[in-house]
């Protein structure tokens, strides 16, 4: 039997537990083994009430820690890109949370870490390892919709806390960081191909951070392509795709989780049907089980540091195009 991988988690983020902790649970090979956070009375709570036995002082002590094979970044964005190099700087395997790092330039110094030490980097695009995506591919591969045309991803939720995070420019916040970041890997990926920027136009929450986005792509072979996100808009609450082609379109609503609810349409000259995938296991066990299987017998995964370098290069250009700066690193010592 191979020793479970022994994972450490960096920050007590709400994401935590159903991104990490539920589907640890359903997998033999994967241990939550300890935990460390900037508050150390949270961390304490924290990991008492999901049953993880070891709490770290600093981040420093836990990614240095012997007993740990894998970490789990958890962090605000900004802290993405140090704390992934210092994990695989101490022989760890990496789970980042999207987006993978500041900017896109961060992003590639990270990846020549990651190649050089060799260990699974791995960006938690959890979507991209659900039923629902492998069958969006092979709708598209099947060539039932025609040639091409079009490809429109959106994401609109409401954050209407004026003090989370995510909106902390000092900690790489914005719209398309946060939902926009996971529009364009949506669209990157239907397409099989990467975007140029033609216009992106923003909405502000405050200077230089943006609560909606919608950005004008077009690819190479002709086909175009747009994202729309936002965390404060009149539109609340939406999330989905449409593939347009020559001879039909597809729809998807809410890609991103289908374990909660999802909903596939597609239409050509045959006629309109509507599609539904097992949901379980869910996009988190889904991610967590290719994670555990690139670390233990080296099986490849769609969301390396090459994809991960690439989707960062296309939201720093949406921020040039809209007129608003790239965002920057934060640095904790902690």
């Amino acid at each position: 039997m191979t020793k479970p991988i022994r994972i450490g988690v960096l920050g007590a983020a709400r994401i935590v537990p159903l991104a990490l902790m539920s589907p640890a649970t359903s997998l033999q090979n994967v241990e939550v083994t300890a935990l460390a956070a900037r508050d150390g009375v949270r961390a304490r709570a924290f990991a008492a009430k999901h049953k993880i036995p070891h709490v770290h002082d600093s981040y420093v002590s836990l990614v240095a820690d012997p007993a740990i094979d894998a970490v789990y970044i958890a962090l605000p964005n900004g802290l993405h890109g140090q704390w992934t190099i210092a994990a695989l700087q101490a022989g760890k395997h990496v789970l980042c949370e999207k987006p993978f790092t500041a900017n896109a330039e961060e992003a590639e110094t990270v990846a020549t870490v990651a190649r050089r030490t060799g260990l699974v980097t791995m960006e938690a695009f959890h979507y991209r390892y659900h039923a629902l995506t492998a069958r969006l591919l092979d709708i598209l591969a099947s060539g039932e919709l025609g040639e091409i045309r079009h490809i429109e991803t959106i994401m609109c939720v409401p954050l209407l806390s004026r003090k989370n995070i995510r909106w902390d420019l000092s900690l790489a916040g914005g719209t398309l960081m946060d939902v926009g970041c996971y529009t364009i890997h949506l669209l990157r990926t239907l397409a099989g191909a990467e975007p140029v920027v033609r216009s992106a136009t923003a909405k502000l929450f405050k200077p230089d951070v943006d609560r909606w986005m919608h950005v004008e792509f077009e690819f190479a072979d002709g086909r175009t392509g747009s994202i729309t996100a936002s965390m404060l808009s009149s539109r609340l609450l939406s999330a989905g795709a449409r593939v347009i082609g020559s001879r039909g379109e597809l729809r998807v609503n809410n890609p991103y989780m289908p374990q909660f609810l999802h909903n596939l349409i597609v239409e050509t000259q045959a006629g309109r049907r509507r599609e539904k995938v097992p949901p379980r296991p869910t996009t988190y066990a889904a991610q967590l089980e290719r994670f555990a299987a690139a670390i233990q017998r080296g099986v490849p995964f769609p969301t390396n540091v090459d994809d991960a370098v690439a989707n960062m290069r296309i939201i720093d250009a949406c921020y040039a195009a809209a007129g608003l700066p790239r965002r920057e690193p934060t640095t904790s010592a902690r």
